[in-house]
């Protein structure tokens, strides 16, 4: 991670998370990364709609031109370079996994515009869609409309393995000749 606003919120995002693979969506707090909110975002997990924005910061906007509630994020991308974020976003999403990538998109005076992009998982619940949170900043400072994003780097940050608890083996007879060992999968 190059931009010290991915570095800040993938950190609070991993000390959130703790031993689990992601935290819950309730565990972020806005409070907590009040400087980064301008460049967070909030994706809902639907394919079919392009993976639409639920919230987007005031600089995310900014950087479009226009407000993104329920606007198409791989949208933003060229048409051959879509598929590739829509299968990150997947993994993201399916797998817990952390995914940072570089992007660049053409302002619209014709000039190229670096960016980097975190994508983060929350944790699934049984009943209640999909989501994941994300982060872009652009390293120039310099307030420019942007278009056309292209993948140009990404990669997946490993989580630490997950510490288990040992469990009590238990016999239990439940038939002659059918044995029941709990706590083992």
């Amino acid at each position: 991670m190059k931009h010290p606003s991915t570095r800040e919120f993938y950190a609070y995002w991993d000390q959130k998370r703790g031993d689990a693979r992601a935290p819950d969506r309730s565990e972020i707090e806005p409070g907590a990364v009040r400087e980064l909110l301008g460049d967070i975002f909030v994706l809902s997990y639907d394919s079919a709609a392009g993976y639409p924005f639920r919230v987007a910061g005031t600089r995310v906007c900014a950087l479009l031109g226009c407000d993104l509630k329920d606007r198409s994020f791989s949208g933003l991308f060229t048409e051959d370079g879509r598929r590739e974020i829509e299968d990150i976003i997947a993994a993201v999403s399916e797998d817990a996994l952390a995914a940072v990538a570089g992007i660049t998109a053409i302002s619209e005076d014709g000039r190229p515009a670096h960016l980097e992009l975190l994508l983060l998982p929350f944790n699934t619940r049984a009943h209640s869609p999909l989501s994941l949170t994300g982060l872009l900043a652009p390293f120039e400072s310099d307030r420019r409309l942007l278009s056309d994003f292209k993948l140009t780097s990404w990669r997946y940050i490993g989580h630490q393995p997950q510490k288990f608890v040992p469990r009590a083996l238990r016999k239990l007879a439940v038939a002659r000749g059918f044995m029941v060992y709990e706590g083992l999968r």
